[in-house]
């Protein structure tokens, strides 16, 4: 009964609460970068275990910080160690959601495959019904699944969305909420286009969905403002997140502010200014300046 009235109350936070969905999901490939952002060089671990506790150790200073409230943050991104380890003597997904309000999502995507037609599907995902299973003892709300369009061809980019809405639906019948994630490389010359084209695809598949479902839609901020509207209106359509993508957080939140009704899943944009050797006041202050700019950026 407590689980029903948990996913009855983090729905309800997720469709209709004011912020955003915080992305703490970077996996074994992007770790390195992450922590060497963050000011812990590759000499300083010696393998795998000792990486993954540091990064672990760099969430949980995010999570518990005070700045990181129920106040500016509806959703976290988490990665399957990250659920899987322990904060304050909790597991993750319940320490953000019993103690903040926070509502856990679990990145399941598995990388991406090399490019093909314009862009990187994902690989495939072994063991997902597994996952899924473990994700919901665990207390997970919903999934993040991304792949890559590095240009603007049809053929392409269908074929993204079509293999992310087929994950989609198995995540969905496992009683999970999606985030399907089909990123737009940012600097490509035909990035326009390119954003429209996936706006069509994602619109013909969505109205396929049995009208009870609905999913999040994390996308490119895009180059026409106000240009995810339809997807925002859309019935089957929880919420639209953007992410950073490489803008830098000033840009980010310029292009936010000027897309009524999507709100942001930042990744690198929310951690930029957060560094290792920081006091916890500087640290607390760095992160509460750089959550504040993001959550008003999200209101429009």
């Amino acid at each position: 009964m407590e689980k029903i009235v948990s996913k009855a109350q983090q729905l309800q936070r997720i469709r209709t609460d004011k912020g955003f969905i915080a992305a703490l999901d970077q996996s074994g490939g992007s770790t390195p970068k992450a922590l060497q952002l963050y000011g812990i060089s590759e000499d300083q671990y010696r393998d795998e275990e000792e990486m993954f506790k540091l990064i672990h150790d760099m969430r949980t200073r995010i999570i518990t910080s005070p700045s990181f409230s129920q106040n500016h943050i509806i959703g976290a991104i988490l990665f399957e160690q990250t659920m899987e380890r322990f904060i304050s003597g909790m597991p993750t997904a319940d320490f953000l959601w019993k103690t903040k309000k926070i509502v856990p999502f679990l990145k399941v995507d598995k990388g991406l495959r090399n490019p093909e037609d314009g862009v990187r599907l994902m690989k495939d995902i072994p063991n997902l019904h597994e996952t899924l299973e473990k994700a919901s003892e665990y207390g997970i709300f919903g999934t993040k699944m991304r792949s890559v369009i590095d240009e603007d061809n049809a053929i392409g980019i269908d074929k993204i969305v079509d293999q992310q809405f087929e994950f989609g639906k198995i995540i969905l019948d496992a009683g999970l909420t999606p985030i399907i994630e089909p990123e737009i490389t940012i600097d490509i010359p035909d990035k326009s286009k390119a954003e429209e084209s996936l706006k069509k695809s994602l619109i013909k598949n969505l109205n396929k969905l049995d009208p009870k479902k609905s999913i999040l839609l994390k996308l490119t901020l895009p180059e026409k403002e106000g240009f995810y509207g339809d997807l925002v209106k859309h019935p089957n359509v929880l919420r639209v997140v953007a992410l950073s993508g490489g803008y830098s957080l000033e840009e980010a939140n310029k292009r936010l502010k000027a897309n009524y009704g999507v709100v942001a899943s930042f990744s690198r944009a929310l951690t930029q200014s957060l560094f290792v050797h920081q006091t916890t006041d500087k640290f607390n202050e760095a992160l509460e300046q750089t959550i504040s700019t993001i959550s008003d950026a999200s209101k429009t």
